[in-house]
């Protein structure tokens, strides 16, 4: 079974807490350990009257099953005594709901300014003020949650609440702001927009249907947003009747409404994209202010040059079966124990190699007609056109089975002598929410197709990187099978060039080709494997140069490089020794080292922070003076999923560091870390007083003295 969520120790104001909603999620926390305060002027849904009895009430109750509470019975305008409230009763304040809420229905015209003014008042001010007063709280102490209530009135309209709608939306724009601010100081702010009986909805909806909009369903929701386990921040969640779901904004593609930054926009010239501009099909939905802009800083970029973009859509629908045919595709076995994640559906870690979406880009590139005349006189020949680079990022978690689109779009065609090379970025969407997944480059090169006097270089290419110039830090290898590409063509990449001997000769093959894509399947699936334990969401993006040839059958041998989170590889096919993908990387999010498959030529134990005591080791070294300083001696005890692997003496007394035990005497502090603890630390990414909190670094002896390592380490940062 799950643990249960708890909120002890933490401390909850719930605004119009005195029934309906505010109530159920008073009780609901108070159940799982928090300390709440039950805030109610205890007014009807007009707002008319007040009276303390509904408060307590409720405090009676949370009192009576065990419960800790007090009531508050000021108007939420009073936002600062509130906020009082639980720092005299309780100390502090982690979560605030602003769920209090009043009626003044009336259509607009008869709607006069003081029905205006109470609304905005109760709806917008009232949070406005219980939040500004927490917010210091909250700030200081790195941690709060926040709720605004908004409703389906202001998402959508409703006749006779221009006053309600208008305060509910407005609530939806400060909770945008705040989860910003917010984010630095680990304050997240949601807004709820919730569909329940109370006062405020009743006579509203039929009665049938009320008596199933009850608050106890929609609590377990508010509950969820405001625990620490929750990243949620910055999002509306809707939620009734044991439902739940996020809304968003989105935006059309829409449509340039001139030619150039010379040309004028006309009214007429509106009406004619109209169709363009209010199609949503493809709408997106934005993260930021930011992401908008730079939407229009690129069509800016396409007025600047005056040229018309050549773009081309295709949309796909997968489901698992299409995902772990890709898998069997790029050689996942279920002979390789990581593997079966990506090869069976019912697994409880079932998931997509990242790489899938590259599928996408030749499948647009031989179904489109956007290389249909791009070079003036020359027609294409597809079995003489190759893949020659591919980059892929992911942006979110790939969905186990979606609709996706694909917008294809030119961004060069190079003259590169002999040949041309063709650049179009792909960028696959969520059609269920518009939301980006990816974006990819695929480089093109046409055999014979250059000498038309076009531009050699584009400042949209995306380089190759080549690997360090030491030997890898780890290879897999693996044989690919003769029957290789006769699976991974049915995921989309049908080119004869890897199946029909006649068109793989006439391309000047002596055999069918193994696709490059699938290649770099291969070589995903080794990185993952050491580098992040086959776990997918450690995936961020991949670039890799296509160089020669595969033969199904022949052998890979992928080498791979740690720079960071970035990790270099190349792949050869063993029985040649011929570098068949060069200039290759995957960048991740995090590394979480497995035990690699080690280059014969490598030997002992692979330790990542070997280096950082060498790097100190050198630093000590030259710098004798900065060491004695500190005059200390400190025995670090490495260690990898929690055995022992190695230890380092730093005794700056004597100016030196070794790997191994102290030759002599008596350290005055014992450090003991896991290996990819003490990189992280050594890097600046971990923060050594929180991983002492967390346990992840133990000291014994002298404490204060380690405070004197910070400097220590922060010289070597940039070497490392």
């Amino acid at each position: 079974m799950p643990s249960e969520l708890r909120f002890d120790g933490r401390v909850v104001i719930v605004t119009g807490a005195g029934a309906g909603l505010g109530k159920a999620y008073a009780l609901l926390f108070a159940s799982r350990g928090a300390s709440v305060v039950v805030n109610d002027l205890g007014g009807g849904r007009h707002g008319d009257g007040s009276s303390s009895k509904v408060a307590d009430a409720v405090v009676e109750e949370i009192r009576k099953n065990g419960g800790k509470a007090v009531a508050n019975y000021d108007n939420v305008l009073d936002g600062e005594n509130i906020v009082k409230t639980a720092i005299d009763a309780f100390g502090r304040i982690d979560i605030l709901v602003n769920n209090a809420g009043i009626l003044r229905d009336k259509s607009f015209i008869k709607m006069s300014e003081a029905e205006w003014d109470l609304i905005q008042n109760v709806h917008v001010k009232g949070p406005f003020r219980t939040t500004k007063a927490a917010w210091p709280y909250f700030r200081k102490q790195g941690y709060g949650r926040i709720i605004f209530t908004s409703s389906n009135s202001g998402l959508y309209g409703n006749f006779g609440q221009a006053n309600y709608s208008s305060a509910k939306m407005a609530l939806v724009g400060l909770a945008n702001t705040l989860a910003i601010e917010g984010k630095k100081n680990n304050i997240h702010t949601n807004v709820l927009v919730p569909t329940a009986a109370s006062r405020l909805t009743e006579d509203i909806v039929p009665p049938d249907f009320f008596k199933e909009l009850k608050p106890e369903l929609i609590a377990p929701v508010i509950a969820w947003l405001c625990h620490e386990d929750c990243t949620e921040n910055g999002s509306i969640i809707e939620s009734a009747v044991g439902w739940a779901g996020k809304c968003h904004l989105v935006r059309s593609s829409g449509a340039i409404l001139r030619q150039s930054l010379t040309d004028n926009v006309t009214p007429e010239k509106v009406r004619e994209n109209w169709s363009s501009v209010t199609d949503m099909k493809t709408a997106k939905h934005y993260e930021s202010i930011e992401e908008t802009t730079g939407e229009l800083m690129n069509v800016l970029e396409k007025l600047k040059s005056g040229e018309e973009s050549q773009e081309f859509v295709l949309q796909h629908k997968y489901n698992h079966r299409d995902t772990i045919l890709y898998a069997l595709g790029v050689g996942a076995s279920v002979d390789e124990p990581t593997d079966i994640q990506f090869l069976y559906e019912n697994h409880e870690n079932f998931s997509v190699l990242p790489t899938f979406y590259v599928i996408y880009a030749p499948m647009g590139l031989m179904s489109s007609p956007i290389l249909q005349n791009i070079i003036p006189g020359t027609q294409l020949d597809p079995t003489r056109t190759l893949h020659g680079e591919q980059y892929l990022k992911i942006l979110r978690p790939i969905p186990t089975e979606a609709d996706v689109e694909t917008r294809f779009k030119v961004q060069s065609v190079l003259d590169k002598g002999k040949g041309a090379v063709i650049l179009v970025e792909h960028e696959t969407f969520d059609l269920s929410n518009g939301e980006k997944l990816s974006t990819g480059q695929i480089s093109a090169f046409a055999i014979g197709a250059g000498g038309f006097n076009g531009p050699r270089n584009s400042d949209s290419i995306i380089p190759c990187i080549e690997p360090p110039k030491r030997k890898p830090d780890a290879s897999i290898v693996e044989r690919t099978i003769t029957n290789q590409a006769a699976i991974y063509r049915l995921s989309g990449d049908y080119n004869p060039l890897h199946m029909d001997k006649s068109i793989a000769e006439l391309g000047g093959f002596e055999k069918p080709i193994l696709h490059g894509l699938c290649s770099l399947g291969f070589a995903t699936r080794h990185v993952l494997r050491v580098y992040a334990g086959s776990n997918p969401e450690y995936f961020q993006s991949i670039k890799a140069r296509f160089t020669k040839p595969v033969i199904p059958g022949q052998t890979l041998r992928t080498d791979m490089w740690r720079e960071g989170n970035r990790i270099h590889f190349q792949t050869s096919v063993v029985e040649n020794n011929t570098p068949v993908v060069t200039g290759a990387y995957i960048d991740l999010k995090d590394v979480q080292i497995q035990v690699p498959k080690l280059n014969p030529c490598s030997a002992g134990e692979h330790l990542e922070s070997d280096a950082v005591f060498k790097t100190i080791a050198e630093y000590v070294k030259t710098h004798p003076d900065q060491a004695k300083k500190i005059n200390g001696i400190f025995l670090y005890i490495v260690t990898s999923k929690g055995e022992t692997k190695a230890q380092w003496t730093l005794d700056l007394k004597k100016c030196e560091v070794y790997k191994g035990e102290l030759k002599s005497g008596k350290a005055d502090t014992t450090l003991t870390v896991e290996d990819a603890d003490m990189v992280q630390i050594a890097l600046g990414k971990l923060n050594p007083q929180v991983a002492f909190m967390k346990g992840k670094l133990k000291i014994k002896g002298n404490i204060m003295l380690t405070q004197k390592l910070k400097a220590l380490m922060d010289a070597n940062k940039s070497k490392l």
